[in-house]
Order: C-alpha cells, then structure tokens, then sequence
C-alpha cells in the first residue's frame, strides 16, 4: 500500500509537499503515511482514491488493476 500511493504521487509528479498539500495535512504526516510509520486514515485514503482517479482496494493491494472498472 506504501509503494503504490508514493508511485500514484510521483506518477503525477507531485512532491510530498503538494501532495500533504492537498490532504489538508504536512509534509512529514504525508511522508510518515510512504513509509508505513503513520496508518492512513480512511477519509485520507479516499481522498488519495479520488484524487488519483483510483479505487480505495487499488491503493490497499487488493486489485492490480489501476483503472476503475466500467461497472463502477
């Protein structure tokens, strides 16, 4: 789950600053949840979901499939 939001985010070529940003949280929260230290609250998962245009079971590793499914 760690590598896959860090992965979304340089995918957008955003730094953790814009990216804790745009979660309405600092830096080192946003770096702690890259690197495991920190869990990530639901509500901050979904937003990292909508955000990336992704599923929450996506960034969880529990589909490999980035895209959102049609029947979605």
């Amino acid at each position: 789950m760690y590598q896959r939001i860090r992965d979304l985010r340089e995918d957008a070529d955003l730094t953790q600053a814009k990216m804790a940003e745009l979660l309405h949280c600092t830096q080192q929260v946003y770096s702690n949840y890259e690197t495991g230290k920190t869990v990530i609250p639901i509500d901050v998962l979904l937003r990292l979901a909508d955000y990336h245009n992704t599923t929450t079971d996506y960034i969880l590793g529990r589909r490999k499939n980035r895209k959102i499914p049609l029947d979605e």
